[in-house]
């Protein structure tokens, strides 16, 4: 969604448009595929994951902190937006591990005159 200068990407999980999750049981791909669902997500709504400057994880075992942690390094580099992470119970479907929000702004936006918020 995007709102201005503004655009939030709601809870990404690491599945397919099949349904099927993508990386089986490996924390590290699960998070990498959807990091790249937020970047294709970003780019629809015309930003990018250098515009991201909070992201949210959840997280069904916090023991694989440095595994999530790794792909979120690799997808940000030296953005290093603020980050969290929460362990939750269970995520909506057995074998998802990690669930990811973001929120970005985008630099030196210029507001629409037109008055649609784009």
């Amino acid at each position: 969604v995007r709102v201005g200068a503004m655009v939030f990407v709601g809870g990404t999980v690491p599945s397919d448009s099949e349904g099927n999750i993508v990386g089986g049981d490996d924390p590290y791909l699960q998070a990498k595929f959807c990091l790249e669902k937020i970047e294709r997500a970003l780019v629809e709504a015309g930003s990018r994951l250098s515009d991201v400057v909070r992201t949210r994880m959840f997280v069904t075992d916090i023991g694989h902190w440095e595994a999530f942690g790794r792909a979120h390094a690799e997808a940000f580099g030296s953005i290093r937006p603020a980050a969290t992470m929460v362990e939750v119970t269970r995520l909506i479907a057995p074998g998802m591990q990690i669930e990811i929000e973001v929120d970005a702004v985008i630099p030196d936006y210029q507001a629409n005159p037109s008055g649609d918020g784009l």
